[in-house]
């Protein structure tokens, strides 16, 4: 029987506040532009307890607290530490997972973001490092942690590298001292591993970049010969966990491959140890899986879609409870953050058109509802920029979809300055909610329009797909098709128009100015691609051949023939700066690993060469997520003050 919150008494508890919001006309800058007050939310397994890392103030600390009784269990200081996941091991131990920036070996300046692990004992509050004693093992995590009901206890799996075998293997953790034990010697080219709910190796794949080969291998106490093998460059299959019967495992095939596998949207097969492919029953592929959080079989997927993220369940008990947790926000966007093991308390985050994202507790036995706190409580309700969903035709007749956001207030929005905020990737995609960056931006009295170009995920494979080799090219006029069919619509001034964005993003923000010209008064760059050739050319050095997958991977998406294509200079911004038609600024973190920090200054340097205008900020121990409160203060600070300099609002 479907449980039900209407007509019953449901009690609202306030667990955790930050500060008291501050009521302005003008939210501060430095308000948007903080870390989110909650982040990284995880309840235990039984439900009672909740860890997550809060910021009040200038404090940044992890907390656990008793969900109950509403008592503080624990306290950690992190500071700057870049704090990535949560992950309960039972109800007592909690694993935390940061990262920071390290060069990956001696006397090369080439730097890599490495994962390092600890384990707390809410209990004993006592906190170890892990794999720190492990003898002839590198103390440094190779991807998240699997977190499995063993016979002996709860344990946490994880990949690491052996100094003996040189190569990952896999290592069960020991939570009161941190040290890991072999668990399975995988071999060099082992790319994934799927473990069943009481520890057990399943199945592992195998994936060559180099030849390409991947092949899948079921595993019964000794080595078994693979049931699924085929040859891809780019896009081999890949494992997503087990399947609905707890035994099959998950394989997503995005490709058709030697056996005439189709490809589509729904290609998500269920394979069994015989070697048996079963396409999962989903209308479209999923953005996302669902998996229960006690036996890790399969349940569900999530799929993102313009107004919000939708579910879909293949277990009762799954869609039963997510409809009654839901069912508790009626007027908000709630999503699924996680769950008890016994599906009863659910994790719920909402945002909507007076919610700048909050986390609630819904304990679905007592038929209550804790809200934790909210992820920006300083912006009040009237102050959240409201956001909609919009779509247009591009030049070629492609229907492209996004976001407009307006200021907060402005209730018949005409002729606005415009600001495009470009998402990174570029195969990711802008999503419906509060977005601090595109929030910030309309708190000053601008437009943002978020489009979701060519490329983007989440409108099926063939849309991905037309954005291949389009660097530059359409997937650019797909942005500055939005600005015409904003301004045709009377929402904008075509005349006081931005670009600005991050990462691929950055990259769009530079080819605004030097190949799609005549469209944008300024452009702002973070962490930005300039020079297509060079950044190929740097993704050739770090692999262990230069043909390697990443190459590969971006000289399709750039449309380039891999290392040393000069036909990419024709679309690199730093190769065109002399053709600049508007100023640019140029941000970019000294402690980028994914795009050199020498992209921007290439282009800096091209830019002052022709004498055109330019402003570079280099930020001090930043990465390329701006992880840290004051480079992203820093960042919206001057990106604000530049595009009210050159394209005033009022």
């Amino acid at each position: 029987m479907s449980v039900s919150f209407k007509g019953a008494a449901l009690a609202v508890v306030l667990l955790f506040a930050a500060a008291a919001p501050v009521r302005a006309q003008v939210v501060p800058l430095e308000v948007y532009g903080a870390l989110p007050a909650l982040e990284l939310v995880e309840p235990s397994p039984d439900g009672n307890r909740v860890a997550l890392v809060t910021v009040a103030g200038a404090d940044r600390a992890l907390v656990i607290i008793d969900l109950r009784t509403s008592q503080l269990l624990g306290r950690i200081e992190v500071g700057l530490a870049k704090v990535r996941d949560l992950t309960w091991i039972g109800d007592g131990d909690l694993l935390i997972t940061t990262t920071t920036t390290q060069s990956l070996w001696d006397g090369d300046d080439n730097r890599g973001e490495l994962a390092l692990g600890q384990i707390y004992d809410v209990e004993r509050r006592r906190l170890v490092s892990v794999l720190n004693n492990a003898p002839g093992v590198a103390p440094i995590l190779a991807g998240p942690a699997f977190v499995r009901d063993t016979p002996d206890g709860p344990a946490a799996f994880v990949r690491a590298y052996s100094f003996r075998d040189r190569h990952l293997n896999l290592y069960r953790l020991d939570s009161w001292t941190g040290r890991g034990r072999e668990a399975a010697d995988l071999d060099r080219n082992v790319d994934g591993v799927v473990l069943d709910a009481a520890g057990g190796l399943v199945a592992r794949s195998t994936y060559d970049e180099i030849s390409g080969h991947w092949s899948l291998t079921f595993v019964d106490g000794r080595q078994g010969e693979a049931v699924w093998a085929t040859t891809a460059l780019l896009d081999p299959p890949a494992l997503r966990g087990l399947g609905r019967d707890g035994r099959s495992v998950v394989v997503d095939a995005r490709r058709s491959d030697e056996a005439g596998d189709p490809a589509d949207d729904a290609v998500l097969f269920e394979v069994d140890a015989a070697g048996a492919r079963t396409p999962l029953p989903f209308e479209k592929r999923p953005t996302f899986l669902l998996h229960h959080p006690a036996t890790h079989a399969l349940i569900g997927g999530g799929f993102e879609r313009d107004a919000g993220v939708s579910y879909v369940f293949f277990d009762p008990a799954a869609d039963e409870a997510w409809a009654a947790a839901s069912g508790a926000f009626p007027g908000r966007r709630p999503r699924l953050v996680a769950w008890s093991s016994d599906l009863q308390t659910v994790l719920v985050r909402t945002d909507g058109p007076n919610d700048a994202g909050s986390y609630h507790v819904v304990d679905l036995e007592r038929r209550t509802m804790n809200t934790l706190g909210q992820t920006y409580p300083a912006v009040t309700a009237d102050q959240v920029a409201p956001v909609r969903p919009i779509a247009y035709t591009a030049a070629d007749g492609l229907e492209i979809h996004g976001y407009l956001t307006t200021p907060p207030g402005v209730t018949d929005p005409r002729g606005l300055p415009l600001v495009v905020l470009a998402h990174g990737g570029p195969a990711s995609r802008d999503e419906m909610g509060f977005d601090w960056w595109a929030q910030a931006l309309a708190s000053r009295g601008y437009a943002v329009l978020q489009a979701n170009f060519r490329g983007s995920t989440g409108y099926g494979e063939d849309f991905l797909e037309a954005g291949y080799g389009e660097w530059g090219r359409k997937m650019q006029t797909d942005l500055s098709d939005g600005v015409r069919w904003l301004a045709g619509e009377g929402l904008i001034d075509p005349g006081k128009v931005c670009i600005v964005g991050a990462s691929y993003g950055g990259y769009a923000a530079l080819a605004g100015p030097t190949l799609d010209r005549g469209v944008y008064r300024c452009a702002v760059s973070v962490a930005g691609v300039s020079d297509l050739r060079r950044m190929v050319e740097s993704e050739a050095r770090e692999g262990r051949r230069p043909n390697n997958e990443a190459v590969r991977y971006w000289s399709r998406f750039m449309g380039g023939d891999g290392p040393g294509d000069r036909s990419l200079d024709a679309r690199s911004p730093a190769r065109l700066a002399a053709g600049a038609d508007a100023p640019i600024l140029l941000i970019h973190g000294r402690d980028d690993t994914v795009v050199p920090i020498e992209q921007s200054r290439l282009m800096a340097q091209a830019l002052r060469a022709a004498g055109k205008p330019v402003e570079f900020l280099e930020l001090e121990g930043e990465d390329h997520w701006l992880s840290r409160a004051d480079s992203r203060r820093q960042m919206l600070t001057e990106a604000v003050r530049f595009l009210e300099q050159h394209n005033p609002p009022r």
